[in-house]
């Protein structure tokens, strides 16, 4: 069994920071992609950003310069910087990985349970 714990979510001002942490813990051989998504009332989710086992990174528009991934492989942690957070900001972020529990098995996406953000004005 495989969970994605996230943590560091809460209510900043605008113009302020937050880390988010996720942590993947169960039956891993590996993780390859990790990510963070957010989804506010009404809308999609959205992918904000993520990171390869390398390190290559991909950030979506509305973050990219604000926000910085990171990851832990030793902990099988991955992290969000948010910086200059805006009231759009608002939501709940999740994290994904694709994990591979065994050896020769395929790789499956997993989910965090997500974590609120709220930025006030």
């Amino acid at each position: 069994q495989v969970q994605l714990v996230e943590s560091g979510g809460g209510l900043v001002q605008a113009g302020g920071s937050l880390r988010l942490s996720c942590a993947a813990s169960g039956s891993i051989f590996s993780i390859n992609a990790m990510g963070w998504y957010r989804q506010a009332p009404g809308k999609q989710r959205e992918l904000l950003a993520d990171i390869t086992s390398g390190g290559t990174t991909y950030y979506a528009h509305s973050v990219k310069g604000r926000f910085t991934i990171s990851r832990d492989n030793a902990k099988n942690t991955v992290y969000l910087q948010m910086n200059s957070l805006k009231p759009e900001d608002t939501a709940v972020y999740y994290c994904a990985a694709l994990i591979t529990v065994s050896a020769g098995r395929g790789e499956y996406d997993y989910w965090g349970q997500g974590t609120q953000v709220t930025v006030s004005s």
